[in-house]
């Protein structure tokens, strides 16, 4: 078992000259990648980050990101990661809530002042924030590998042990506000090495991580497993299909992941027949549905030449099962495939009794995949991870006696905006924070463009509340995937007679 940190020094040991990061025309190599993360590392053990501190990143994909990430690593420090649609209160709770010491950001991404977003909001344990690219064009970058006289030595490297924190991601939940998911380096680098293999990454790979990588798809299954398989990472800061097309062609990317919709998307761009793909060799893709014509042309329109459809959540590394090589268009279509090796995985009724294959239940899981718990909250962790250390996802599905696992429900209430996962109780902890709001409960509705969006319905305090006004109040605080698109305005909320809200009346309505 190793850590983070320990893996990049053994990959650059064997791959010294070996292409690490190519971003923005700048190309790193595996050694210089290693300096530049025991500069870093050195930077901010003179600003007094040590091992078990909190740092945050809210940057885009970029190198700055992977090598900072790895500096605090190398010091013990742990990784908590921002969404990049995060309005500067949602960053803030994270921040304030997981006790960050250091945040690590930008400044005109999208047109956003990241640190400004900030400023008024109390953050009692963040002692600094360092600014990795700006507007101007000033290099904080630069500065930082440039602040401490001497890089840490790689002696630090055995002060962290596979057993200590390498990361929280935050995730929403039925409960409301977003919960802090542990993982150990152990773990992490066990999940993605069993990954890289079974998908069958290859040491010189090229890959294009279009996935966030505050997301454990882009951190994890994306540059990470490029450090384990001593593959090229491709960061992209935004997604768009021309450009995806064209870095494809120039770049000759091997690996690329994504959401059904993006192979979807580049096929739909006018320039898809203008660009050679052919060295397109591997791709992963997940959804609760994936067409199977859609599998069939991300074969022979496009032509990769192996497709595999995965399944995962923040909770369990970001992997659960996935498809094996040989398996055809319709189970990858269909199925998330089987267990992550040396995992198991069940399905249980309403009791917690296993079920018989092809019987729904919810989707249990076990095994070294498995987070540790939720940041201070023993509550949410005792809920959701039993005795017997099964962890209950939430999701319901189906398994047959070849343990090909099919998602059939998705965690309740759970509403998918385009690819983002938006949960009603987070957005009504938001809308009932305005004064003039009693309760909201929120659904949602069908949307041409992004499968569904958010719907709120609420009690007032005054009748004559506006709802456009209270849409743009929302919009201040929240990410724009989650802001309710329609907000009306009830005299009470149907409830059963324990009083719960029945969302399936509001969803009739």
């Amino acid at each position: 078992m190793q850590t983070i940190p320990s893996v990049l020094k053994e990959t650059t040991k064997n791959n010294p000259e070996l292409a690490a990061i190519v971003d923005n025309g700048i190309t790193t190599s595996y050694r210089d990648l290693q300096n530049q993360v025991l500069q870093i590392a050195a930077a901010f053990k003179a600003k007094g980050l040590s091992k078990g501190d909190k740092f945050a990143i809210w940057a885009p994909n970029c190198a700055e990101w992977i090598v900072t990430a790895l500096a605090g690593q190398t010091l013990g420090g742990v990784l908590v990661t921002l969404n990049t649609r995060y309005k500067g209160s949602e960053a803030a709770d994270i921040i304030r809530r997981s006790h960050c010491k250091l945040l690590l950001t930008v400044d005109g991404f999208l047109g956003l002042d990241y640190p400004a977003m900030l400023e008024g909001e109390d953050l009692p344990d963040l002692k600094e924030t360092l600014i990795l690219r700006d507007k101007e064009g000033n290099d904080g970058f630069q500065n930082l590998l440039n602040f401490a006289d001497a890089p840490l030595s790689e002696d630090a490297l055995d002060e962290i042990g596979p057993d200590d924190v390498s990361d929280i991601i935050f995730t929403s939940g039925t409960t409301g506000l977003p919960k802090g998911a542990v993982t150990h380096h152990g773990q992490n680098i066990s999940v993605f090495d069993v990954f890289t293999k079974a998908i069958n990454m290859q040491q010189g790979d090229r890959y294009l991580v279009v996935n966030p990588f505050f997301h454990s798809f882009g951190y994890k299954a994306g540059w990470l497993s490029c450090i384990i398989r001593a593959a090229t990472i491709y960061p992209l800061g935004v997604f768009d299909p021309g450009e995806v097309l064209r870095r494809i062609e120039e770049d000759k990317i091997t690996v690329m992941p994504g959401a059904p919709t993006i192979f979807q998307t580049m096929m739909d761009h006018p320039d898809f027949e203008k660009r050679d793909l052919s060295s397109l060799r591997l791709a992963t893709t997940g959804a609760t549905v994936i067409p199977v014509d859609l599998i069939r042309k991300m074969h022979e329109v496009i032509g990769i030449d192996y497709v595999y459809s995965a399944y995962g959540l923040t909770e369990t590394c970001g992997v659960v099962s996935l498809c094996q090589k040989g398996d055809d268009f319709e189970t990858i279509a269909t199925t998330v495939g089987r267990a992550l090796p040396e995992t198991e995985v069940i399905m249980v009724d309403e009791d917690g009794n296993q079920v018989a294959a092809g019987e729904e239940g919810e989707i249990w899981v076990r095994g070294f995949n498995t987070m540790q718990g939720y940041l201070d909250a023993p509550e949410d962790t005792a809920r959701t991870i039993t005795p017997e250390g099964w962890l209950k996802t939430g999701d319901v599905g189906t398994m047959d006696d070849k343990g090909y696992l099919r998602i059939t429900d998705r965690k309740k209430d759970m509403i998918i905006v385009g690819g983002f996962n938006a949960y009603p109780a987070e957005i009504e902890k938001w809308l009932m924070q305005h004064p003039d709001v009693i309760e909201a409960a929120v659904i949602g509705m069908a949307d041409e463009r992004l499968g569904e969006v958010p719907q709120a319905f609420i009690l007032a305090r005054t009748p004559e509340i506006d709802t456009e006004a209270l849409i743009g109040w929302t919009k201040e605080r929240i990410s724009n995937f989650k802001v309710p698109r329609k907000i009306t305005v009830l005299e009470e909320l149907p409830r059963n007679a324990s009083g719960k809200i029945q969302k399936f009346l509001l969803e009739k309505m």
